[in-house]
């Protein structure tokens, strides 16, 4: 639907017309078709952009993203973003227990693709979701789907989700501290996240718009 009414890129067309910055989350390599809108932007730090890779494994990846690119395909845009000068980063998430246990090796791999910065979130299971991931559970990986589940809610709080502001992204206890301290272990490791990746919302100008838009 994206490749055929492009709505993403009229959006950046009307934030580009509005000088107004953003950050752009995607598992998808189509963001390379809007480079020309997207580079611009970046070069007066109007824009940035943030790839999801779950997991290095495509086997897996093909099991919990069917429709999505590849993690090969998404590393080969991490460069061609970095390459254009766009501010790139990596999304390592979510974080499954005994699921994707690649964490650093995605890092490392985003790294070297050109990622200047990363975050990560440890799996939530809101309302129906929680069903449908123990239906994937069970039928990909029925061996582990208990112990997955127990660890899962050892980090909230003993729920299968708690939808509390300040742990809900990460979690909370001693599997949650050991995820982070992973992560920030690899980060510094590799270079990631040592300089914040700044956005400047000084030139926002709403009267460049046209139509309603204007209006605010």
């Amino acid at each position: 639907m994206e490749r055929e009414l492009q709505l993403t890129r009229a959006l950046i067309e009307v934030l580009r017309d509005a000088r107004h910055p953003f950050a752009l989350v995607t598992k998808s390599s189509g963001v390379e078709r809007d480079l020309d809108l997207i580079a611009p932007m970046a070069a007066d730090q109007l824009a940035a952009v943030y790839v999801t890779i779950t997991t290095l494994d495509g086997e897996l990846a093909r099991q919990l993203e069917p429709r999505a690119a590849s993690p090969q395909r998404r590393l080969r845009t991490i460069r061609t973003l970095a390459q254009a000068g766009v501010p790139v980063g990596v999304s390592v998430a979510p974080q499954i227990p005994f699921i994707n246990e690649d964490m650093e090796q995605v890092l490392a791999a985003a790294a070297e693709a050109g990622a200047r910065s990363a975050f990560y979130t440890v799996l939530r299971l809101p309302w129906e979701l929680n069903e449908v991931f123990q239906q994937w559970l069970q039928l990909h990986y029925p061996q582990r789907a208990a112990r997955v589940m127990a660890r899962i809610r050892e980090m909230r709080g003993g729920q299968d989700y708690d939808s509390d502001w300040a742990t809900r992204m990460r979690g909370s206890g001693l599997w949650a501290d050991l995820i982070a301290q992973r992560f920030h272990k690899a980060c510094t490791r590799l270079g990631l996240n040592r300089e914040r990746i700044a956005l400047d919302r000084t030139q926002f100008r709403p009267g460049l718009t046209q139509g309603q838009a204007s209006l605010f």
